[in-house]
């Protein structure tokens, strides 16, 4: 049965040290606009296919936040979430009472943005560190002199080929202590990290600095964001990929720092049979991650075993774990990447380890089995979709609201899962090219009353022959509940979102309770 409760109860659940999933099922764009801090988004759009992962012991305390009653946008979508993760097989689950819009009666605020709590920590960080810097103004000018510099780029590949700074090599964050010493001629040349804001450069250059290398390194201060804001231009389309690293080599050095750092944050060390000890644990939440690249987990990894890339998993960890305080196995396959992620994970506030032998370990992890789709759509053919709308049946879009801005079919409306049922008929088409959110959506929609609903992706559609057009103001921004423009914008050169946003991530501990810092232990540099 799902019960009620009050704000101030939800704050002494997170302060009392059992195992809590405190989850937002609002859409990204709600969520973003003002959640809780320990809140993790698991928007109701796609609710049972990401539960599994995100969710892994079935008796988990949840709780659940939805929008206030007072919203002329509330759905009922935390009540909806509860009745879906029940029947998922989830027993202890909650929903706050009024919504987001009732916690800072608990005396603690509403943040904008995501990945709060990492971001919180690596500013936290800094602060303990003292974490060198220089501004873009500075690393201009040293590269305009030629000084010797390796400067890396500690985010994803992905955000490396959209922009970055000139000459800057991808080195995402979780791969800099095993790859960076091998870029590196001499023990003075300084290393230069940056990412697209602050706090990844923070990580970044302190990962380095927590193991030991002997070079002197620095975050550069507010990333691509500051090297526009300065004037400068970013690269577009870099061609440069993650340098190449020989793991069969001995980097007997590398480890020693690595395992050296692990130890001082409180990371474990476990067998085989002790990393299956805390798998089978039925009180506990486990989750194991292999944390090399996109590439080596492809190539190949421990059957069962998530990818989560290091450095995201630190700096977005609330995109991979829901539970907090949780259990977290870390694997690689040469033993310098896990220690160091754990480590950083262990002063988040988790119970990180290193499994021996990493994803060549014999562990049984337990299978994550997404929840089963209890609807299909028929798809349905251009002409079936031409037919259908000609003849007036409600033709829904459900594909992102930016794509639907630039282009959709004539009078179809835009619409998310969480607001399907208000377009409720006899007979409905659903463009989507997620089959998944579409077959969630389609279940909504019989409950409510539909009896046939049929589905068709955004390609189907242009084969329709039907009339098309665009509409940049609609939804407006407000309406696009899906998309957050506060963080979207800064990567497409608007510099007043770029500006708004660093004063966002300077701004964030001064925001903070007591209780929402105490769970970060970050490490003096040594």
């Amino acid at each position: 049965m799902t019960r009620k409760t009050g704000p101030a109860t939800l704050r002494q659940w997170l302060n009392d040290g059992d195992e809590l999933a405190l989850l937002d099922v609002r859409e990204p764009g709600q969520f973003g606009e003002g959640h809780a801090f320990f809140a993790i988004n698991l928007p109701y759009s796609r609710l049972e296919a990401d539960a599994p992962a995100r969710l892994p012991r079935r008796d988990v305390r949840i709780v659940l936040i939805g929008a206030d009653d007072a919203d002329d946008t509330h759905d009922g979508v935390a009540e909806r979430a509860a009745s879906r993760l029940q029947e998922a097989g989830y027993t202890d689950i909650h929903i706050l009472e009024g919504g987001a819009a009732a916690w800072p009666q608990s005396g603690c605020a509403l943040f904008k943005g995501v990945n709060l709590p990492s971001k919180t920590f690596g500013e936290l960080v800094e602060q303990v560190c003292h974490t060198p810097h220089l501004s873009a103004a500075e690393l201009q000018q040293r590269l305009q002199d030629k000084a010797p510099l390796l400067l890396v780029d500690g985010r994803t590949p992905a955000e490396h080929r959209k922009m970055a700074i000139p000459g800057a090599l991808p080195v995402p964050n979780g791969e800099l202590a095993l790859r960076v010493p091998t870029l590196l001629a001499d023990t003075q040349t300084p290393v230069v990290v940056h990412c697209a804001g602050r706090t990844r450069s923070i990580i970044g250059a302190q990962t380095l600095r927590h193991v030991g290398l002997p070079n002197p390194v620095i975050a550069l201060e507010n990333g691509t964001q500051g090297w526009r804001l300065a004037g400068l231009e970013l690269e577009h389309d870099s061609p440069r990929e993650i340098p190449d690293v020989d793991l069969a080599a001995t980097h007997d050095a590398r480890r020693e720092g690595a395992h050296r750092y692990a130890q001082r944050a409180g990371v474990t060390f476990l067998d085989a049979a002790a990393a299956q000890a805390w798998l089978d644990d039925p009180t506990r939440s486990s989750y194991a991650f292999d944390i090399r690249t996109a590439a080596e987990y492809a190539a190949g990894t421990l059957p069962g075993a998530q990818h989560a890339p290091g450095g995201q998993l630190i700096q977005a960890t609330d995109q991979y774990v829901a539970v907090r305080p949780a259990r977290i196995l870390v694997l690689d396959d040469e033993g310098i990447r896990a220690p160091i992620v754990a480590a950083w994970l262990s002063q988040l506030g988790f119970e990180a380890a290193v499994v021996e032998g990493g994803i060549h370990t014999d562990l049984r992890l337990p299978a994550i089995t997404p929840t089963a789709l209890p609807v299909s759509p028929t798809r349905a053919q251009a002409s079936t979709l031409r037919e259908l709308a000609q003849a007036g049946v409600p033709v829904l879009d459900l594909r992102p609201s930016l794509a639907f801005r630039k282009e959709h079919l004539s009078g179809s409306p835009w619409t998310t899962r969480a607001r399907v049922r208000q377009h409720t008929a006899d007979t409905v088409v659903l463009i989507a090219d997620d089959e998944v959110l579409a077959a969630l959506a389609a279940r909504d929609l019989q409950e409510a009353g539909t009896k046939t609903v049929l589905l068709a992706d955004w390609q189907t559609a242009l084969e329709s022959g039907l009339p098309r057009e665009a509409t940049p103001d609609s939804p407006s921004d407000a309406e696009a509940i899906d998309y957050l423009f506060f963080v979207h914008d800064r990567h497409d050169g608007n510099l007043d979102a770029a500006r708004r946003y660093l004063e966002w991530e300077t701004g964030l501990l001064a925001q903070c309770t007591e209780d929402e810092l105490r769970v970060f232990k970050p490490l003096p540099q040594a």
